[in-house]
């Protein structure tokens, strides 16, 4: 038994932990829970716990159901909000088959064999999102849509406000189970709200976003609201990004910094971004997964809908912030496509998978959009090359489809059932009647 195993056993028996939940996704990135008997960790690290696969959303087909729930011990938390009555505990797990390999639809495991690939090339990739989400009165929809919690807006300071309560809580029970926060304020739309994770390896950050989620809806249930993370919940208000920062290590050493370079920003970074903008209308269907997502990103309110990259350029798919003297560690870039609804081990995977493409092929960064790209017109905007993303969740299926990158990303598994879900939603949301339309045209027509 190995030092992190035997440290999980001995917490589990001093904190008096009487639950152990074991937590993995499924394919869309809906988190998955099997609570395990203290008496039983031991034999979970050796063995696993078995489960039927096939009941979970792209996991196995029926005649290869058994898989094994591997818990990780670098993960284990005492889970804060079960309070002191039956601790609770949870350790995140990789799946596997009952012959010891790594099941092939386990979306932990596409983000470990993506980073592998990065590490032997030398690199460690590191993210840091910014997550943001709207507290509504409640999760029912009544007329007139869902009933945000407050009025305020973008850092307002609201004495006495129910936000700053809800995001003092939710960080102070964040940072309990091992997750740091770097920043917390109230965003633009009413009742939307921001709290930015500090840097991490990918792994961690994919493995703290589940977590972030359970957190912030916990908290919120506590205090009789209700948290979603859905990309748009209202028309005349912003959406919900996760802007990721990300920047890759060699050893200690940041490769996306180059002293006296443009921005200081590395050849090796500017190929990274040409990946990522070559690769993004491909990727779209992963970091924008539903037909709602869609309305973020061409809804306007600082959501990117082309292919560009620009310093400091808000209005931009990618964005290289301001450099801080004498930081050339903190070098990064900013991918603001993805959304918070995002399943964040395949979208960090394929982000990585596209930089790293474009330092493969050498891939040349175009010119950067200096300008605010909202503002301009169709013409300008092609005149200049800047080719839209998907404006809808269909047009994001065609570009998937065909891409070589995301196939031999995600594995042929993933990548079909993808496919297949997101066909589904598709076809799903085309037979709908909407209230739009019976507004407009069932009495004039």
């Amino acid at each position: 038994m190995d030092k992190q195993q035997d440290f999980v056993l001995r917490t589990i028996e001093e904190r008096g932990v009487k639950f152990v939940r074991l937590w993995f996704t499924d394919v869309v990135g809906t988190l998955k829970s099997v609570a395990v008997a203290p008496a039983e960790i031991e034999g979970a690290f050796a063995e696993g716990v078995g489960f039927d696969g096939s009941a979970i959303e792209g996991m196995t087909r029926s005649y290869e159901a058994d898989v094994l729930a591997q818990p990780d011990p670098s993960t284990f938390q005492i889970l804060p909000w079960r309070g002191e009555v039956d601790p609770t505990a949870r350790m995140f797990c990789d799946i596997t088959t009952p012959d010891g390999e790594p099941a092939i639809a386990d979306p932990r495991n596409v983000l470990k064999r993506t980073l592998a690939k990065a590490a032997e090339r030398g690199f460690t990739f590191y993210t840091h999102p910014e997550i943001e989400f709207y507290l509504l009165k409640s999760s029912e929809y009544k007329d007139g849509g869902p009933q945000p919690i407050d009025n305020a807006g973008y850092f307002d300071n609201v004495s006495g406000g129910f936000g700053q309560d809800f995001r003092r809580r939710s960080v102070r029970m964040l940072e309990d189970i091992g997750i740091s926060v770097e920043f917390s304020h109230h965003e633009a739309g009413p009742g939307q709200n921001e709290i930015d994770l500090r840097y991490a390896d990918a792994l961690t950050t994919a493995d703290n976003v589940m977590t972030f989620r359970t957190v912030i809806k916990e908290v919120a249930s506590e205090q009789g609201v209700y948290a979603t993370f859905m990309p748009k919940p209202f028309a005349e208000h912003p959406g919900s990004g996760m802007h990721t920062h990300m920047s890759l290590f060699e050893g200690d050493v940041n490769a996306f910094y180059e002293a006296g370079a443009k921005y200081e920003l590395s050849k090796l970074g500017r190929q990274f971004i040409a990946g990522l903008l070559h690769y993004a209308p491909e990727i779209t269907a992963i970091t924008n997964q539903y037909v709602n997502s869609y309305k973020r990103l061409w809804g306007g309110d600082e959501a990117p809908s082309f292919v560009t990259w620009g310093h400091n350029n808000r209005s931009a798919l990618v964005r290289v912030p301001v450099y801080k003297p004498n930081k050339g560690q903190s070098s990064r870039i900013e991918y603001r496509a993805i959304d918070s609804a995002a399943n964040p081990y395949l979208a960090y995977a394929l982000l990585l998978a596209a930089g790293l493409k474009g330092i493969e092929d050498g891939l040349e960064l175009p010119d950067e959009a200096e300008d605010n790209v909202w503002e301009l017109t169709d013409s300008e905007r092609k005149a200049l090359g800047y080719r839209p993303l998907p404006t809808n969740l269909e047009q994001a299926i065609t570009f998937m489809e065909s891409s070589e990158l995301v196939a031999e990303t995600l594995g042929e598994k993933v990548f079909n059932y993808v496919l297949l879900n997101k066909r589904r939603e598709w076809k799903a949301y085309r037979a709908q009647v909407t209230e739009f339309e019976l507004r407009n045209n069932l009495e004039s027509l």
